[in-house]
Order: structure tokens, then sequence, then C-alpha cells
């Protein structure tokens, strides 16, 4: 398949233009005329796979193509017709040609989310499932207005954390630079003054010299060194599903990041689980979704239990209890859901504690890692003080003796 762009005369003799998803350009023209167009001029853009395999379109463009479709629903469009309007004003080339595909596929008779299921790579199957909901349900708006509001707590959340670790990578960097250009510039000069004084040096002075050693004559075999244990470490990653489930678990209990990254992992689980819930898709439907959507094995893996559970009549909360895994919290709102019969609402509860503390635990990480960065550099920087000007010092108070 191949991305167009063309010029047109629709019915009123007015020249339009945009682009078209085809084959060819021959199969361009058989589209175009089925829409009531008469094709003036046509040329390639670029051409697209549209399977997209893993290729993701940014979340932004997703949450306007997702808007602006719940917009022209509540309108009255029909959904093809909105689907041209939208292919016709998208910036993104990706979620363009997916716009092209999905309208070939909806005049073919698909629905709109038997369409969508064909781009797993753009829409997930949270997306794909809460549309197919809406469309049994006749709640497409409302379902579309869901998905928009989750895909910005997202952005907002992804956009919160890479705010938050800017900040100390970049410090991080700018502390190794200062680190080594001490090292290879400034302390060989200063300890060849203080070999000079034939005095025996502290400790501290003779782990300066040799790490500066070391730092000078060997720090680009450790470089290359580093460089390719952490290439072959990411090789072995991505081929042992049992070093990512080791790795999945050092996330959760990692000191800090990991509190937050489980805060997150349970917020969109709650939340998706009761959006699905909501919409009239089974427990054990939404937690085999939820298990695709959590981004973690270890909690995958246990939504997994939990299903398994529940398929052989335990209750809810008790599967989930046994995992050992979800928080009391989860589990006692579960528990009150479950027994009052409002378990999407109880979902929701804890989706929006969740959010709350993420959002709060996120600006406690971001203004906390400034003044432990400083002190890093404050510490090494007396380290190298003390144990330069330290001999200088005994020295000259011999003499002066």
């Amino acid at each position: 398949m191949a991305l167009y762009k063309y010029k047109a005369i629709n019915e009123l003799g007015k020249t339009v233009s945009g682009t078209i998803d085809s084959r060819d350009e021959n199969d361009a023209e058989v589209q175009l005329h089925h829409r009531d167009l008469d094709l003036v001029s046509i040329k390639p853009v670029k051409s697209y796979n549209l399977s997209f395999g893993n290729r993701s379109v940014p979340r932004r463009d997703l949450i306007t193509f997702t808007f602006y479709l719940e917009q022209q629903m509540l309108a009255g469009i029909p959904i093809l017709e909105g689907l041209h309007e939208l292919q016709n004003n998208i910036d993104n080339r990706t979620l363009r040609a997916v716009t092209a595909g999905l309208i070939e596929k909806v005049e073919g008779g698909m629905k709109l989310s038997e369409a969508m299921a064909g781009y797993s790579g753009t829409f997930d199957p949270v997306f794909v499932s809460l549309i197919s909901a809406g469309e049994s349900s006749g709640k497409l708006s409302q379902i579309l207005n869901s998905i928009s509001e989750n895909l910005k707590w997202e952005d907002e959340i992804t956009s919160q954390a890479k705010k938050a670790a800017m900040y100390p990578l970049f410090v991080a960097i700018a502390v190794m630079s200062v680190v080594i250009a001490l090292m290879v510039f400034l302390v060989p000069e200063l300890v060849k003054f203080i070999i000079t004084m034939n005095q025996e040096l502290p400790w501290h002075t003779l782990v300066l010299i040799f790490v500066s050693d070391t730092i000078r004559n060997y720090g680009h075999y450790i470089f290359l060194t580093s460089l390719g244990i952490t290439a072959l470490l990411y090789i072995v990653y991505q081929q042992s599903s049992k070093m990512k489930h080791h790795v999945d678990n050092i996330k959760l209990r990692l000191w800090l990041v990991g509190s937050i990254q489980q805060k997150i992992i349970m917020s969109r689980f709650t939340y998706n689980f009761a959006l699905l819930y909501e919409s009239g898709i089974t427990v054990m439907d939404c937690l085999k979704i939820g298990e695709g959507i959590v981004g973690n094995r270890v909690v995958a893996e246990a939504i997994s239990d939990a299903a398994q559970s529940i398929s052989e009549g335990e209750g809810i909360s008790k599967s989930f209890e046994k995992t050992n895994l979800f928080p009391k919290l989860v589990l006692r709102m579960l528990s009150v859901g479950e027994s009052t019969g409002a378990l999407e609402t109880s979902l929701l509860n804890i989706s929006y504690f969740y959010n709350r503390d993420v959002k709060e635990a996120l600006d406690k990480l971001q203004s906390l890692m400034g003044p432990v960065m400083t002190a890093v550099l404050g510490a090494i920087l007396a380290w190298v003080i003390i144990s330069v000007l330290g001999p200088i010092y005994n020295t000259l108070t011999t003499v002066t003796i």
C-alpha cells in the first residue's frame, strides 16, 4: 500500500485535495470515484506498510484524532464522513495513512472497531475493545470521551515523569564531566607537587591518585568495555523472557522510583478495567486485556493468576489477594465494589487516588533530586580538595614549626 496526494473535482464542480492510501494510482482513482470525485492529478507521497507492526503514533496525535471523532459523533456526522474529514486535517503522515486504511475497510463493510484491530501498532487492545463496546451499546461518543481523557492522563504523567528524570540526568552528566576533568587534568599536576614533599600520604589521597591514574590510562578501555557489556546485556534481555521478568521485578522494588511505577501501573490497570467493565465487557475479558496494558510482566502474571482463580469460582478480591502483589487499598476497594455491585465505581476511586498520589510523588522526587545531586557533586569536590590540600597543609605546618 502507498500514500498518494490527489486533486479532484466534487459533485459541485469544486476542486478538492487530500491524501489517499491505495495499491496504485488506478486503485486510488476507483476509490475516489466511489466518493463521487473525479480525479484531476495524483502523485505518490510515501509508501507505508499498513500493518504498521510496532510503529506507534504519538499519543498527542491520537488524542486529537479521538477528540475530533467524538465531536463529529456528537454533531451527528456519520463515521465515514468524519473519517474523511479527519484524513484531510491530520498532520501526522502515519496516522493519516491509518485513517485512509480505516476508511477503506469501513467502506468495505467492517465496523470501526474491526478496522482498528488491524492497526495494533496504533490502537491498543483497550482502545479497540472500548470502541467495540461503544458500537454495541450505542454510546460511542461517551466511550471516545473516556478514551480521550485516559490518553490525556497518560500523556500528562509521561511528560511529568520525563521532567522529573531530565534534571537529575543533566546534573549526573555534569558531575561525571567535572570528575573526569579533575582526574585527567587537575589532579595529576597537583599529585606531582605532593609527591615531591616526600611524606607519607593519607589513604584518601592514595585512592584519589589511583582513580586519577586509572581514568587517564585505562579510561577508554573502561568506556568501551562498559559499552560492550551494556550491549550484551541488552541483547540477552531482548531474547530472555526470564531476564525480562527479573528486570520488571527489580523495577517495582527500586528505591523511590519503584513505588511510583507501581502506582502508575495500578492506576492504569484499574482505570481501564473500570472503563471496559462499565462498557459491558466481562470481568475475564477485562483481565485478559489488562495483562497486555500494564507494561510489567510481574504484574501481568499476577493478573493472569487472579483470572485463573476467578474462572475456578473464587471471588475477585480474594483472587487478587492470593497473588500477594496488589496493595491493600486495591484489595479493599475491590472487595467493597464486589459486595455492593459497584465494581466500576470502586475501580475509578482507586485510579483517582493513585493519579493524585503519582503526581505528588513525582513532584517530591523532582524536588528531591536537585539537592541530592548537588550533595553528591559537593562530596566529590570535597574529597578532591581534602586529598590534595591536606598533605600540602601538613607540609606547610611542619615547615612552619
